[in-house]
């Protein structure tokens, strides 16, 4: 067969595995499975062999991804049921004052979206913006746009959130420490930029008031019922040290020594989650005041949503792996060589295509993972490369959410906006976070490349 063909035949592969989840709804797991096997059959592989790829594929990613999305997502469970996110949000407003909400809101929200789920972050804390608002007269957006803004971002760029950063680190063989690392190096200033400056301006041209149809009645905070924000904290960011000092020592300490064994072991993400998974369920449970079997019960209710991105995973570990043994991505990266296009931009590019199509985010990463992945496979790449071609992906699966995607239509209702308001509210914002992203992703790669 010849290359053009092959390049044909995965141009083709993107077209219907886009048709499949854009119109006719398939399931993004069922339809990267199906655009899998008819890649590795209509390329000529032996039918046992697509088989094994598949087996393959999912078995390799699976056994990494599983248990890190499941604890993760236990660990934010667990915090959202003990009030432990509203608490570190009145913590922040108190600290740095009313006049800058703002601040704490993106703060709050790039902080609580570290365990927990995007969509549960926002409705848990909505209720704040509900009272800050209606107590100072200002747009919901004010307020909003911050929230949203911290949220988001650490949704896209921050692991070990329990989302698409850790299949797409995986995905692309990427250190977690880098990915940290430049998370936050790109993540700040997108939240900053995006969030309580964006919001600002465009508050002033959008006034928002609470919906009519919102139930809402404030409710007079009360801190005795809450856990200590001392420990809110040392359990969020546990995790993140744990696996920055495995990253570190793998740069400063020499191997096979005892300490670099022992930081490498605690650091790595399975350990470094499962520490902060089982500190929450003891200060956030049982010293909450609940039983042993009501943390089993939220423990359980955490792994429902998490099972859905495990599975979307194990399938772009699927597309991956048949790109590469079918050799499409071999040939489209040599291809893609004669042009110069460096990974960083490609992950973009396919990012962006992926996500203004199709609306879903974690969709856009995986997918667009899946294809640099195969077409870098056997090109050594250093791991500060690797962490920023993660947070290149993520900036471009992070651009212009628009009706496609659940997250535009969760903010138009519980903030009452219509069409166009939700447009040049929450679609620029998360434009900006895109844009200002990548360009620190550039920025970057001409510090530590």
């Amino acid at each position: 067969m010849t290359d053009l063909y092959i390049i044909f035949i995965t141009v083709i592969a993107i077209l219907i595995l886009l048709f499949l989840v854009i119109h006719t709804k398939l399931h993004a797991f069922v339809a990267l499975l199906l655009v899998s096997i008819f890649v590795g059959v209509i390329s000529g592989m032996p039918l046992n062999d697509v088989i094994l790829s598949v087996q393959v594929g999912m078995g390799s990613i699976l056994g990494y991804v599983a248990v890190i999305v499941g604890l993760g997502a236990m660990f934010g469970q667990m915090l959202e049921a003990s009030g432990g996110a509203q608490k570190l949000a009145h913590h922040l407003i108190l600290r740095l004052g009313e006049d800058k909400a703002p601040i704490a809101l993106g703060i709050t929200g790039f902080l609580v979206a570290i365990p927990v789920f995007f969509d549960i972050g926002f409705i848990i804390l909505v209720p704040l913006i509900y009272g800050l608002a209606k107590k100072t007269g200002r747009s919901l957006l004010y307020y909003g746009i911050p929230l949203l803004a911290g949220l988001a971002v650490t949704h896209s760029f921050m692991p070990p959130t329990p989302g698409p950063p850790i299949a797409v680190a995986k995905l692309l063989g990427a250190e977690i420490g880098w990915v940290i690392l430049f998370g936050l190096l790109a993540g700040i200033p997108s939240m900053l930029i995006a969030g309580p400056l964006f919001g600002k301006f465009i508050s002033k041209k959008i006034h928002i008031d609470i919906p009519e149809y919102i139930d809402f009645n404030e409710v007079e905070h009360n801190d005795t019922n809450l856990p200590p924000i001392s420990v809110i904290a040392i359990i969020i960011l546990s995790p993140i040290f744990l696996i920055v000092l495995n990253t570190l020592s793998s740069l400063l300490l020499t191997k096979d020594t005892f300490y670099y064994n022992l930081f490498q072991f605690i650091g790595h993400p399975f350990i470094a989650l499962l520490f902060a998974t089982l500190l929450a369920f003891y200060f956030l449970g049982h010293r909450h005041g609940y039983s042993k079997k009501e943390v089993q019960i939220i423990a359980n209710k955490a792994l429902e949503p998490a099972g859905i991105i495990i599975l979307v995973t194990g399938a772009g570990g699927v597309f991956k792996e048949v790109l590469i043994d079918s050799g499409a991505g071999t040939i489209l990266a040599n291809f893609l060589g004669n042009f110069s296009i460096s990974p960083f931009l490609l992950g973009f590019i396919i990012a962006v295509i992926v996500r203004i199509s199709q609306g879903s985010a974690t969709i856009a990463m995986i997918t667009s993972a899946s294809i640099v992945s195969s077409l870098i496979h056997k090109v050594e790449y250093s791991p500060p490369e690797l962490g920023l071609i993660v947070i290149a992906i993520a900036s471009g699966a992070t651009i212009f959410s628009h009706v496609n995607d659940s997250g535009f239509w969760l903010i138009n209702r519980y903030f009452g906006m219509d069409i166009k308001e939700t447009f040049l509210s929450w679609t620029i914002m998360e434009t900006i976070i895109a844009l200002v992203g990548f360009t620190m992703v550039l920025c970057m790669e001409l510090l530590f490349i």
